[in-house]
């Protein structure tokens, strides 16, 4: 099973591949094959049809796109909740702007590298912490890149654009994804890993370069803030292909139902980072 470079997704198919030997006989090389289950994000070619079903318990029923979708809208529900929750405190005491944004970023951060190492991708529980850590942080967010809007009262119109935005390449991604415009190989994977371990370090280093010159050439909305907003923003987009094609072999595979919230974990991950980069570039823009 190829690996993602979302740190989430690719210990999800570490333990689908290791799940493979805990069934027995014919059941444990249709696992491998990858030969039964529902039908994922998009149809592949070179699947074959189902030829042996192996028996699951209640709680190992092998996973669906239905699992995947209802976790991971639970989850952003959860998300949404504790964020306008939290711009709605930070409105009322801006002084908890910078308490909620690193609490959240923070927490959330701790909570994904829990799930990924401590092998804890099929818990509600880790899940759920992350969705509620990810909706402190979008909150304050939220707030500190749309600042300039609330004595205008554009706030609503700003968010609601970056959603959409954030909506329009998820499904664009999906699109692309299920046509086969952009096939999910090897060599692409290597390359979004590598793309994505060079965008953290340059992010980081620009942080660094801060402490000592007192700017940040990345975050200060220059044009090479924007250039770097903008990379982001396709990166994350198609991280969204690695994802789906992941989670696709997850269901293909017939790894266990409980195995979806760490799917919904995952597309959370990136589906936060890609409403924050929008806003971000939209904040540079009106100033």
């Amino acid at each position: 099973m190829r690996s993602s470079s979302n740190p989430v997704f690719s210990s999800l198919s570490q333990d689908s591949a290791r799940g493979a030997t805990q069934l027995g006989g014919a059941g444990r090389a249709t696992f491998q094959q990858g030969q039964y289950g529902q039908q994922g994000f998009g149809a592949q070619p070179g699947y074959g049809t189902p030829q042996v079903q192996p028996q699951f318990g209640a709680d190992t029923r092998p996973m669906t796109i239905d699992d995947v979708v209802t976790k991971t809208a639970i989850t952003l529900g959860l998300l949404s909740v504790v964020g306008v929750l939290a711009f709605t405190l930070i409105d009322g005491n801006p002084g908890l702007l910078m308490p909620l944004l690193l609490v959240g970023g923070i927490g959330g951060l701790i909570t994904v590298l829990v799930a990924t190492f401590a092998r804890k991708m099929d818990s509600a529980p880790v899940t759920l912490t992350y969705g509620a850590f990810e909706g402190l942080f979008v909150g304050a967010a939220t707030y500190l890149f749309t600042i300039d809007l609330q004595s205008t009262g554009g706030v609503l119109g700003a968010v609601g654009s970056a959603i959409l935005g954030t909506i329009g390449v998820f499904v664009g991604m999906l699109f692309v994804y299920k046509t086969g415009a952009v096939r999910v190989t090897p060599k692409f994977t290597r390359f979004m890993s590598a793309a994505l371990v060079g965008v953290l370090f340059a992010a980081l280093g620009s942080i660094l370069l801060s402490f000592f010159t007192g700017t940040n050439p990345l975050y200060n909305g220059g044009p090479i803030a924007i250039a770097f907003c903008l990379l982001c923003i396709g990166l994350a987009a198609f991280s969204f292909l690695l994802d789906f094609d992941n989670a696709d072999r997850l269901v293909r595979a017939g790894a266990p139902a409980k195995m979806a919230w760490g799917v919904a974990l995952g597309l959370t991950v990136t589906l936060v980072w890609l409403y924050i980069e929008i806003l971000r570039l939209m904040s540079y823009f009106r100033n």
